[in-house]
């Protein structure tokens, strides 16, 4: 099935831009995924299985991540949801 994911990261930190950017670069590596970013949010769409296991992995890493600050993760899940521009990400529907 597949699946969108709507995901912000809060560092609790004065220094919060680069984990977030971090984590969205680490998040563009991925192929299967189709992923934008915006202002407050970036979305992630491709199978479900695959995008959580990708979130698992890659707020781990963050969390782990040395001197890394408290984190605060917020999600939508939406199954179901093609991305915008319908175009499949080479998974059947």
């Amino acid at each position: 099935m597949r699946a969108a994911v709507e995901i912000s990261m809060y560092p609790l930190t004065g220094d919060y831009r680069l984990p977030i950017q971090a984590f969205i670069d680490r998040l563009n590596t991925h192929s299967g995924l189709s992923v934008r970013t915006n202002a407050l949010a970036t979305q992630i769409w491709g199978p479900l299985d695959q995008v959580m296991a990708i979130l698992t992995e890659e707020m781990t890493r963050s969390a782990a991540a040395a001197g890394a600050p408290q984190l605060v993760f917020v999600m939508k899940v939406l199954p179901g949801l093609r991305p915008p521009d319908s175009a499949p990400l080479g998974v059947a529907p």
